[in-house]
């Protein structure tokens, strides 16, 4: 993927650059330009506020991705579990697929796994809600909590001989 055109900042006077584009109007462009600004060591021009929330709302999408793929890893196992007479091939799928975004995210964001037991017990009772909405049955009829350890939710094998066809 090409990289966009850079903003030129070195030949903008201090006194310009009140023109610049403001943060909440084109989001795009007032970060070509924090980058720029960064990049020509203009660091007394830089909307560090600004870039200081950007970076926190990096933070937070990143800790939001890992709870995603968490969350609906603990919903499919818990629809294996309860309804074995429903397995199907896309559940195995499903698991596999969110292991590997899970491992990804995790790899990308070290930083992460010591926050993944507040995660995992934080999440849990949305993963109950949407098993036992897709299983119809009662949020009551799963574990009040999470029944999975870490090498349950990472490891455990899922056998396609174990899929009703």
């Amino acid at each position: 993927m090409a990289r966009p055109a850079e903003i030129d900042v070195m030949d903008v006077p201090t006194a310009s650059l009140s023109a610049r584009t403001r943060y909440g109007d084109d989001l795009y462009t007032w970060v070509q330009e924090q980058v720029a600004l960064l990049r020509a060591g203009r660091v007394d021009a830089l909307d560090l506020d600004n870039i200081a929330e950007e970076l926190s709302d990096v933070g937070s999408a990143q800790y939001s991705q890992l709870e995603s793929a968490l969350r609906v890893l603990i919903m499919h196992m818990l629809k294996w579990d309860q309804q074995p007479e429903k397995r199907t091939p896309s559940w195995i799928y499903s698991i596999r697929e969110q292991r590997l975004r899970y491992a990804k995210i995790l790899r990308k964001n070290p930083g992460l796994k010591p926050h993944r037991d507040t995660m995992r017990d934080e999440i849990y009772p949305i993963s109950r809600n949407w098993a036992a909405d897709e299983c119809q049955l009662l949020p009551s009829e799963f574990p009040p909590e999470c029944p999975y350890t870490w090498d349950d939710l990472l490891e455990r094998p899922f056998d396609f001989d174990s899929v009703k066809m």
